[in-house]
């Protein structure tokens, strides 16, 4: 049975429409830039759609989460080693044509890694994958039936840090099940070079990046309608 992306509290403002054949195929243009425009209305700085073959997908960015090995490594079920890998991802996206993705900006001070910023770099991982389960939701309702969305950052750590442990990696039913997914980074997605290729400013910000060091930091998601 197909699990139905709409996440925890999200509300119905529209008919469920039939599913056709094509997937509303007539219509598709039309409903990718209501995504695009949902994006922005949410609070991402960007949104662009994008044709699939135009997604970069490198191994050798999850092999970046295990070396130097990553605070969210192993920690939660859409992490790295434990979720899809680039081929399998590479195969997915040979069946779809086009996406929305989207980035958002994020103050200098807020990205770095600072406890007394904690609360509002969550907030704003938090806002990124709410984006994309409500794109993803959108795009299942319209007929567009297989879409699916990435995020930006651990869920586990997004939404489950004050938690022990990732319970899905128990066997439990996850605590976020409608919102957490992998971050585009876990599975392959080279979000620097796809950022760059659409004409947006991102720079590398690792552990030891200051705020004067960067004018801004940025988040990324993407869903893959059809």
């Amino acid at each position: 049975m197909l699990h139905e992306p709409l996440h925890e509290g999200a509300k119905m403002t529209r008919k469920i429409e039939k599913i056709t054949i094509d997937r509303n195929e007539s219509r598709l243009q039309e409903d990718l830039e209501r995504y695009r425009q949902k994006a922005l209305d949410m609070g991402a700085t960007h949104a662009v759609i994008i044709r699939t073959e135009d997604i970069v997908v490198d191994e050798r960015v999850p092999m970046k989460c295990q070396i130097p090995r990553c605070f969210g490594y192993g920690a939660g079920a859409h992490c790295p080693p434990h979720t899809m890998k680039p081929a399998e991802l590479r195969n997915y996206l040979e069946k779809y044509r086009w996406a929305v993705f989207f980035s958002m900006d994020v103050p200098s001070e807020v990205i770095i890694r600072d406890k007394a910023t904690i609360k509002e770099r969550v907030a704003v991982y938090q806002k990124v994958f709410k984006i994309v389960s409500e794109l993803e939701s959108m795009a299942f309702y319209d007929g567009h039936y297989l879409a699916f969305g990435f995020g930006a950052g651990s869920c586990r750590h997004t939404f489950c840090g004050q938690q022990e442990t990732c319970q899905a990696l128990e066997g439990k039913r996850c605590r976020f099940s409608l919102l957490a997914r992998p971050s585009m980074e876990a599975v392959g997605f080279d979000v620097y070079q796809m950022a760059a290729k659409v004409g947006w400013e991102i720079y590398p910000i690792g552990s030891s990046a200051k705020a004067e060091e960067i004018p801004k930091g940025t988040l990324a998601g993407i869903v893959i309608v059809q």
